[in-house]
């Protein structure tokens, strides 16, 4: 909104990014009845992605400006017909998966925090991981081979390089069906 106010200040308006603020939040309220129905469409399908990034809020009543809050992400709904919500919470506590994903059951694929854990035990969803989060272990370890002032003998594959092998050809599938029909994908996938 700050953008957007200064945007607007080139061309001669006056709109703050107090008075959008305002607009926004009573658009929220209007807007909840929506939301409420894409939560539930999210829920009808059998695989649901989350994440969650810290954000930087000024007015947070029961926080200090500078410490973390968060945008929780979630992605879901019924194959082909996906759904994108943002929710925020000044905690990144397990209550807020507990809240987003009740009712819901089927994959839930996140980065690992411990907090999906409880959701996935308390509703019987089952939790899967993330490739990028897993192929950023084998690239971390791979770093740590080389130890310092010691050449590195290049000529040896290593259970990391082994391992990055092997991803790279899970990516080079996937790049294959992205935009393919569901079943489509999951035939080639079984097939590669």
């Amino acid at each position: 909104m700050y953008r957007q106010e200064k945007i607007l200040a080139r061309y001669g308006g006056s709109i703050t990014r107090t008075t959008m603020a305002n607009w926004l939040i009573r658009l929220s309220l209007q807007l909840q009845p929506l939301i409420n129905l894409m939560a539930d469409h999210q829920r009808a399908g059998h695989i649901m992605n989350a994440d969650e990034t810290r954000i930087q809020v000024l007015k947070e009543l029961s926080k200090a400006i500078h410490s973390d809050k968060y945008m929780w992400v979630t992605l879901g709904g019924p194959p082909g017909q996906p759904a994108v919500l943002f929710h925020y919470d000044p905690s990144r506590g397990k209550e807020v998966p507990l809240r987003l994903f009740e009712g819901f059951s089927g994959y839930l694929q996140t980065d690992g925090y411990a907090s999906y854990s409880a959701v996935c035990k308390q509703e019987g969803i089952t939790q899967v991981g993330c490739f990028d989060h897993v192929r950023r272990k084998f690239t971390d370890a791979k770093k740590g081979e080389a130890k310092p002032g010691k050449k590195v003998n290049n000529s040896k594959v290593s259970k990391a390089d082994v391992a990055l092998a092997k991803i790279r050809k899970l990516y080079a599938i996937e790049e294959g069906v992205r935009g393919a029909p569901a079943a489509e994908k999951l035939a080639r996938r079984q097939q590669e």
